[in-house]
C-alpha cells in the first residue's frame, strides 16, 4: 500500500467528523443483529465500532453495562466501580449511558468531577489504591475509549479487581451476555434516567487528579528531572492527559511546555497518519508531525494517546523513536537504576517486540518473560511484583514502582514519558543516544511490520497452526532453531506461528478486528538480511494456509505498516 499523499499534512475540513451527526446515530440507530459485525464482539480492549457503521450506539452500551453488572454479582464484585473516559465524540454519550444502568442496578460508582476525562492507567491505579490490603468489597473499572483510533470510533473496555485489562475468560462472559440482552431488545436491561443516575447516592464524582500526579514520585525520581532542569515538550494530540501534564508540571516545578493544550473531538490539529486518516498513534511519524517539527527545541519531547495508556518519544538525535528501541533504552536504564526492584523479578515482552530487548536483559543477568501479544499477560505479574516491566512493541508498556511494588497493571503513557525526562536528566544524554549506545554493544535491529488480507478461513488456520506443519528447516539462509506457536514464558497460544533464528526471526498473526493477518519481522544482520526473511515468512505462511500445503505469496498484496 502506498503512503498517502497526504501523510503527514494537517488535517483537511472535509475530513472532519460531525460531531452532531455522531451522537444522534449513537442514540437512534439500532444495530442489525443479523451482521455480526454489529453484534458485541468484547476483547482485552473491550468493544470498539462506530456508530456511524451500527457498530457502536446506545443499544451496545446498555447491553454492555448490564452484562458487567451481571458479572459483578456473579463474582461477588462489590466495591467500587471506577470510569473513566477520553476525549473521543462518542466517549460521553457512552459514559452517560452506562452510568443510567450501574446506578438503575445499584454499583458504586466513581467518575471524574465536571465531566472531566481520566487516562487508562489513572483507573488502573484507583482500583489498585482501593483494593490494597483487602479481601472482600473489591472495586473494578471501565474505560470509555477506542484508544488511538480515528475520531469517529468509541471504545468501551473492563478493567477486574486487579486492575489490569480482563482476561479472555472474563471478556468472554462479558461479550455472550451482552450479546444474549442485545437479540432479547434489551429487555434485561435495568436503567434509569441519567438526570436520576448523576445525583444517585451511589454515583461520586471525584477529582482523580492529584491523588495519580502525587503519587508520580513513587514511581519516577522526579526529584532528578526537576534538579537537571532539562526543557520538555509535551503533546497530549487532544487526550485525557492533558490536565494531568498541567498538573505535573506545577506539583513538580518541570520545565515542561504543553505543545497543544487543545481538546477537541475532531482532533481537527492532527497531523494525517500513514493511510491519510486522523488516527492519534503517538508511534506514527506521520500523526506525530506536529510535535517533531519542535524536535529541537526540547532536550526531549513526548506525547500521549486519547487515553494515555501508549506513549511517543521524541529526541534530538533519533527524532520519533521507534517503541522498541525506547522499551530497550528503558529496561536497561531501569534494571541499573532501581536498585529496589527484586533480582528475581523478569522482564516482560510480547513475543513480537524487538529481541533487542533479549539481548539486554541477558547481558544484565535478568530473567525474560516472553508472552502472548496482549497487555493483560503482564498484569498477573506486575501485580505481585514477579514481573518489574511489562513492554509491548505497540508503544505500551508499565513498570514496578521504586520501591518494587504494583504501580498500575495497565499501560501507563505518562510514566513511560517521564522516565524518558528521568533518563535524559539523570545521565545528560538523551534515550535516542542511549539507543545508539545499545546498537553499538548488541547490535542493530532491522525491524518491520506488513499486512496481508486473510479470510475468516485462513485466520482460523493460521490460529491453529502446529510447529509440525512448518516443513522448512532454513530461513534467510540460517537454520532455523525454534517454531513457536505457544510463548516460552507461560505457554499460552500465541493465535499463530513465530519462526527464529540466531541472526533474525518473524512472527505471523491474524488481527482479531480485521481480515489481514500480520507478519512481524526482525533481523540482527542486514537490511537485506530482513528482505529475506520476509520474504521467505511470506511463502511458509502461503504453504500453511493453503488446503493443499503450496500457497503463492505473490498473489497477496502486502503493506508495511512500521519499521
Amino acid at each position: 500500500m502506498a503512503l498517502h499523499p497526504m501523510a503527514g499534512k494537517a488535517a483537511p475540513p472535509e475530513l472532519l467528523i460531525d460531531v452532531a451527526r455522531l451522537e444522534r446515530e449513537y442514540y437512534e440507530r439500532r444495530p442489525d443483529l443479523s451482521d455480526t459485525n454489529q453484534l458485541v464482539s468484547f476483547g482485552t480492549s473491550g468493544h470498539r465500532g462506530s456508530s456511524l457503521r451500527g457498530t457502536f450506539t446506545e443499544a451496545h452500551i446498555f447491553a454492555i453495562a448490564q452484562a458487567i453488572c451481571d458479572y459483578r454479582r456473579s463474582h461477588d464484585i462489590t466495591g467500587s466501580l471506577f470510569m473513566g473516559k477520553d476525549t473521543h465524540a462518542l466517549s460521553a454519550p457512552a459514559q452517560r449511558t452506562a452510568l443510567e444502568v450501574l446506578a438503575a442496578n445499584q454499583v458504586e460508582t466513581v467518575i471524574q468531577r465536571d465531566d472531566g476525562v481520566t487516562p487508562t492507567p489513572v483507573i488502573s491505579r484507583a482500583i489498585l489504591v482501593h483494593n490494597r490490603g483487602r479481601k472482600q468489597g473489591l472495586a473494578d473499572g471501565i474505560v470509555v475509549t477506542p484508544s488511538h483510533n480515528p475520531p469517529e470510533d468509541g471504545g468501551f473496555k473492563y478493567n477486574p479487581p486487579n486492575g489490569g485489562p480482563a482476561e479472555t475468560t472474563i471478556t468472554k462472559w462479558i461479550q455472550e451476555r451482552a450479546n444474549e440482552l442485545l437479540r432479547n431488545d434489551n429487555r434485561g436491561v435495568k436503567r434509569v434516567p441519567f438526570a436520576t443516575a448523576i445525583k444517585a447516592a451511589g454515583t461520586h464524582q471525584e477529582d482523580f487528579v492529584p491523588a495519580y500526579v502525587s503519587d508520580l514520585r513513587l514511581v519516577i525520581d522526579m526529584d532528578v528531572i526537576r534538579a537537571a532542569d532539562p526543557p520538555l515538550g509535551v503533546d497530549p494530540l487532544g487526550g485525557a492527559a492533558a490536565p494531568y501534564w498541567a498538573k505535573i508540571k506545577d506539583t513538580y516545578g518541570l520545565n515542561l511546555t504543553v505543545t497543544n493544550p487543545r481538546i477537541d473531538p475532531t482532533f481537527r490539529f492532527m497531523t494525517l497518519d500513514h493511510d491519510g486518516r486522523i488516527r492519534m498513534d503517538c508511534s506514527s511519524p506521520y500523526a506525530m508531525g506536529s510535535l517533531l517539527t519542535l524536535k529541537s527545541q526540547y532536550a526531549v519531547a513526548f506525547a500521549n494517546d486519547p487515553d494515555a495508556d501508549r506513549h511517543g518519544i521524541v529526541t534530538p538525535s533519533a527524532g520519533l523513536m521507534n517503541p522498541n528501541h525506547f522499551l530497550a533504552v528503558a529496561i536497561h536504564y531501569l534494571l541499573g537504576n532501581r536498585p529496589a526492584w527484586p533480582e528475581s523479578a523478569a522482564v516482560g515482552k510480547t513475543l513480537v517486540s524487538s529481541n533487542m530487548i533479549d539481548r539486554v536483559v541477558k547481558h544484565l543477568g535478568r530473567r525474560l518473560a516472553e508472552v502472548p501479544v496482549g497487555f493483560k499477560w503482564f498484569a498477573p505479574g506486575l501485580f505481585d511484583g514477579s514481573i518489574c516491566f511489562g513492554g509491548e512493541e505497540s508503544a505500551g508498556a508499565s513498570f514496578l514502582r521504586r520501591d518494587g511494588t504494583v504501580w498500575t497493571t495497565d499501560k501507563d503513557g505518562i510514566i513511560l514519558a517521564l522516565l524518558a525526562a528521568e533518563i535524559t536528566a539523570r545521565s545528560g544524554k538523551d534515550p535516542g543516544v542511549h539507543f545508539q549506545e545499545l546498537t553499538a554493544a548488541f547490535g542493530t535491529p532491522y525491524y518491520t511490520r506488513i499486512d496481508a488480507p486473510a479470510s475468516p478461513e485462513e485466520k482460523a488456520r493460521l490460529q491453529k497452526l502446529s510447529p509440525e506443519s512448518i516443513k522448512a528447516s532454513n530461513m534467510a539462509g540460517e537454520p532455523i532453531v525454534a517454531k513457536l506457536t505457544r510463548a516460552p514464558a507461560n505457554n499460552e497460544p500465541i493465535g499463530g506461528l513465530k519462526v527464529v533464528t540466531a541472526n533474525g526471526w518473524f512472527a505471523a498473526r491474524p488481527s482479531g478486528t480485521e481480515n489481514i493477518y500480520k507478519i512481524y519481522a526482525e533481523s540482527f544482520t542486514s537490511q537485506s538480511h530482513l528482505d529475506a526473511i520476509v520474504a521467505e515468512a511470506r511463502q511458509i505462511v502461503a504453504d500453511a494456509l493453503a488446503p493443499g500445503g503450496k500457497g503463492n505469496a505473490d498473489s497477496r498484496q502486502f503493506s508495511e505498516v512500521s519499521v
